[in-house]
C-alpha cells in the first residue's frame, strides 16, 4: 500500500489522537458481557508480496495463509468483480471461522463514484455473498477527492445497502472530518445504519486519523512504514483497544499493510502475541513462534 507513504517516518508524530467523546457513548450503548471477536490479518496472500512467509514448495497460498491467520482484508476485489466460481473456490479453501473482509469494487466507489449504486450493488452482492459464513465485514473505500458535496450519493448508497450484511466505510477527504456540521451528519448516518467508520493509521495522512466510532466494531487499517517505530505504533493500538473493550467494543478487525508487504506477517504476529498475552485471546501465532520477531530492515 502506497497510501500515506513517507520518506522520513522517524519525523512523524504517530501518537494516536484522543477519542472523540461520542465514541464512548456509542460503545457504552451496546456494551454486553461477551468477549469481543478479534480478527487480524494482512491485505493479501500473494506469495510475491509476502516473501519468506510461505514454506518452500507451498502451492496453495490461500490454504496455508488461512491456517496461519483468521482473516484477510481482501483488496483484490477492489480491482475487478471476480467470477462467481472464484468466490466459491476461495470459500471452499478456508477453514471454519476464517473471514474475508472484501473491498467493494472500484467501479462503484471510484469510477461511478456511488452514482447508480442501487443498480450496481445487487450484482456485487450476488458474487460476494457466495463467501457464505466466511464473509466478514465488507468495506467501501472512497477516493481522496470524494468530498461532502456528494453527500446525497452517500445517503443513496447507505439506503441501498442490505442491513444484514456488515459494512464499513472509509473516507479520505479531510472535509468529512474537519467540518463539524458535515462530520456530525455523517456520524449520525453511519450510527443509524450500524456502519463502521473505518480508521486508517498511516504515516503521511495524519489529517484523517480520527477516533470516532459509529458502531461497536472497530475496523482498523494499519499501514506500517517499514520502520522500527511500527512496533511501538502497534503497542499503542493495544492500549487503545483495551479502553474500547472496557467500554463495550464487540469486534476488532485489524489489518496490517506495509509499503513493502513482506514484513506485514511479522507485524501481525507481534500484534497477535500482544493481544493474546494481554487479553487472553487465543489466536494462532503464525509461522514459527519466535519470541521477538524483528523487521528485516
Amino acid at each position: 500500500m502506497k497510501f500515506g507513504k513517507v520518506d522520513n517516518p522517524e519525523a512523524i508524530d504517530f501518537t494516536l489522537p484522543p477519542d472523540h467523546p461520542d465514541t464512548q457513548v456509542i460503545l457504552n450503548s451496546k456494551a454486553n458481557s461477551q468477549k469481543p471477536q478479534l480478527y487480524v490479518g494482512c491485505a493479501k496472500w500473494n506469495k510475491q508480496d509476502l516473501k519468506n512467509f510461505y514454506p518452500r514448495g507451498t502451492k496453495d497460498e490461500l490454504g496455508y495463509y488461512s491456517r496461519q491467520f483468521n482473516s484477510i482484508e481482501l483488496n483484490a476485489t477492489f480491482y475487478r468483480l471476480f467470477p462467481k466460481d472464484q468466490f466459491e473456490k476461495w470459500q471452499e479453501k478456508v477453514p471454519d471461522g476464517f473471514k474475508f473482509f472484501p473491498k467493494i469494487t472500484q467501479t462503484i466507489s471510484h469510477l461511478k463514484r456511488l452514482i447508480d449504486a442501487e443498480k450496481l450493488l445487487p450484482e456485487y452482492l450476488d458474487h460476494t455473498l457466495l463467501l457464505k459464513e466466511n464473509l466478514g465485514t465488507v468495506f467501501l473505500q472512497m477516493h481522496n477527492n470524494f468530498a461532502p458535496k456528494d453527500w446525497d450519493r452517500v445517503v443513496n448508497f447507505v439506503n441501498a445497502w442490505p442491513r444484514e450484511v456488515p459494512l464499513g466505510i472509509e473516507f479520505r477527504h479531510t472535509d468529512w472530518f474537519n467540518t463539524p456540521e458535515v462530520s456530525n451528519k455523517l456520524y449520525y448516518l453511519l450510527e443509524e445504519h450500524n456502519i463502521s467508520n473505518v480508521l486508517v493509521d498511516t504515516a503521511g495522512r495524519r489529517d484523517i486519523m480520527h477516533m470516532r466510532m459509529t458502531s461497536d466494531e472497530a475496523f482498523i487499517r494499519f499501514v506500517g512504514a517499514n520502520h522500527p517505530s511500527d512496533y511501538e505504533r502497534l503497542d499503542a493500538w493495544v492500549e487503545r483497544l483495551d479502553i474500547w473493550m472496557e467500554q463495550g467494543l464487540r469486534q476488532i478487525d485489524f489489518f496490517i499493510h506495509q509499503n513493502v508487504e513482506k514484513e506485514s506477517p511479522l507485524l501481525a504476529t507481534h500484534f497477535i502475541k500482544q493481544m493474546n498475552s494481554r487479553f487472553g485471546f487465543d489466536l494462532k501465532i503464525p509461522g514459527k513462534d519466535t519470541d521477538a520477531p524483528t523487521l528485516d530492515l
